[in-house]
């Protein structure tokens, strides 16, 4: 799976031996630096667990170990609106 822009994945130990913790990541561009095989430099952003971005980031993995990921926005409610009288 090669990954594009504005997508959501999941990376674990499977992607690399240094994501021991697992986290959520979103894709703003796969570099076409020359690589091992099967292997791409992603930018983007680590996501907490509501999808807000914490942190940017460079990350070297192995494509076959990403995983796509959904992330679940809590929306804001809107307010009612003033009655106009």
């Amino acid at each position: 799976m090669l990954p594009k822009s504005g997508d959501v994945l999941r990376v674990t130990r499977a992607a690399s031996v240094q994501f021991t913790q697992p986290l959520l990541f979103r894709v703003i561009r796969v570099h076409e630096w020359s690589t091992c095989d099967g292997w791409a430099w992603l930018d983007g952003y680590q996501l907490n667990t509501v999808g807000d971005a914490v942190e940017r980031r460079s990350i070297y993995v192995q494509l076959k170990g990403l995983q796509p990921a959904r992330v679940h926005h809590v929306g804001v409610q809107p307010r009612p609106r003033a009655a106009v009288g």
